[in-house]
């Protein structure tokens, strides 16, 4: 009888005792702090991925990636250029308000970021490749335990990188190299600490070297101009101009035509071995995400890893004549953004509400329950993806300032709607606009072939957006809105070092 009464008391207090530990186990699977692997590519067009259904593209990691996650089919940067959408993606600010307005100024030491924010919070933290915020520094990067970088915009080949402290050529391809970077880095890490890595890839920024292995894959494939760049009569005359430049269909084509200008239609061949070795260096990308993924599913760390692959900005592809990035048109401004957080967002989701570079720092210190950066203009898109916001934007701004670097862009200031998009040019100075504006019905005229800004029916919502526009600009604090007075669009080349 005691036996069996002791015998009891014992099961039930082991009994009793699992049920503790198993409840423990949970509760630190909850709270375990998610890690962050956050892919970061360079000028690549929203369209130029598999899952974005490009027709000859194939990119099976990151598609794997979006099959998993989140993408966000309408994804857009603030400002078209590498440096100020950079600091945007990092601190959730407009390029106004951060002060990075160019790729010559380095990102403030003493601003906040998201990754600073997590470093704070006990993550180790690493950015590793293209930095680009700033063309001479390779110096360590604030919010980050450990870099390695290099000054400006790199090669694809052979790079001088400062490694944590200690300077060394990167013998090899750019994409490849940073990769094995990361995952060395990532072999160190513990288990008993989340980790932020940042990975900064060159591709696809001109100028366009694909890996060996991917040189000829698109060469039976014709890539001939656009329509939309003989349809130039209702666009601002710059655009005209703009032919014939560094950034225009006729000129040089980053190195890919010797002489130039040359509108001659023989001459579209440059502009396709363009085309076709830009989709190259996209290839080697998707492999570094195969890596990447692999190594998380290896070591079982899949499930607790917010998986982030985006563009810090779009690209025009002879889109009204145009190449390069700077305008407020479709392809300069669309990025690529992909999310996975398994438990923390659905799979296997499309979500088309409009989200900006803005808000990709208070979405993903929502997700590692963080504290959030105080007076940014981003907005978590945590709830939006995970069930829907009615209460989400349906209008923002976008900002560019003219560069005298790069003289073939104008100021630019806009507003986009989830159905219209208006586009002015502000001279700079307070006087009167010199370029013609551009108004279009983005739902009847996605790819802004007709130009409405003359159009007597549509004056009333010129009005309005321009009125909105106004507000906007106020509402993010840019008011008096400072910009360079707009020198002109001209022929000269850029800089050879700062290409």
């Amino acid at each position: 009888m005691n036996f069996a009464r002791s015998a009891s008391v014992l099961f039930g207090r082991l009994t009793g005792l699992v049920l503790v530990l198993a409840l423990s186990l949970v509760a630190t699977a909850a709270d375990r702090r998610p890690n962050i692997v956050f892919v970061l590519t360079d000028d690549q067009r929203s369209d130029c991925l598999g899952c974005a259904g490009h027709p000859h593209l194939k990119t099976p990691s990151i598609d794997r990636i979006a099959n998993e996650g989140v993408r966000f089919a309408n994804a857009f940067c603030t400002t078209s250029l590498c440096s100020p959408s950079r600091a945007s993606i990092l601190s959730g600010l407009y390029a106004h308000s951060h002060g990075v307005t160019n790729n010559f100024t380095e990102y403030p030491t003493r601003l906040e970021s998201f990754p600073k924010r997590l470093q704070d919070e006990g993550y180790a933290t690493a950015y590793i490749g293209k930095w680009h915020m700033g063309e001479e520094n390779d110096g360590k990067r604030p919010g980050f335990d450990f870099f390695a970088t290099h000054r400006g915009q790199g090669k694809y080949f052979d790079t001088e990188f400062n490694v944590d402290g200690k300077r060394e050529v990167l013998k090899g391809y750019y994409t490849s190299r940073v990769t094995d970077l990361a995952l060395e880095w990532l072999e160190k890490q513990s288990r008993e600490k989340p980790f932020l890595l940042m990975l900064g890839h060159k591709a696809p920024h001109s100028f366009y070297f694909p890996e060996a292995k991917y040189e000829h894959v698109f060469d039976d494939i014709r890539f001939p101009y656009p329509a939309s760049a003989f349809h130039l009569a209702d666009k601002p005359d710059w655009i005209t101009t703009r032919l014939n430049t560094w950034h225009g269909i006729y000129g040089p084509l980053f190195d890919y035509r010797k002489k130039f200008p040359d509108s001659s239609p023989e001459a579209v061949v440059h502009f396709e071995q363009m085309t076709r070795s830009y989709l190259g260096t996209i290839l080697s990308v998707d492999d570094s995400v195969g890596r990447l993924d692999g190594w998380l599913r290896k070591k079982g760390l899949l499930d607790n890893t917010i998986f982030v692959y985006m563009a810090d900005n779009g690209l025009l592809s002879g889109e009204h004549g145009m190449v390069d990035k700077r305008t407020m048109h479709e392809p300069s401004i669309r990025i690529p953004l992909i999310v996975r957080a398994p438990g923390r967002l659905p799979r296997g989701r499309v979500e088309t509400a409009q989200v900006l570079t803005l808000d990709v720092a208070p979405s993903l210190l929502e997700l590692c329950g963080a504290k959030p950066l105080d007076k940014i203009h981003g907005r978590s898109w945590v709830r939006l993806a995970n069930e829907g916001d009615q209460a989400w934007r349906r209008a923002w701004y976008y900002e560019y300032n003219y560069e005298k670097q790069f003289p073939y862009t104008p100021n630019v200031r806009g507003i986009r709607t989830d159905r219209w998009k208006y586009i002015h040019y502000p001279h700079g100075d307070g006087t009167p606009d010199r370029h013609k504006a551009e108004l279009y019905d983005l739902a009847a005229d996605p790819g802004e072939d007709k130009n409405l800004i003359d159009d007597p029916a549509s004056s009333d919502v010129r009005e309005q957006l321009s009125k909105d526009l106004a507000r906007l600009i106020r509402e993010a604090g840019a008011d008096p809105d400072t910009m360079p007075v707009d020198a002109g669009i001209k022929a000269e080349l850029p800089d050879l070092k700062i290409r």
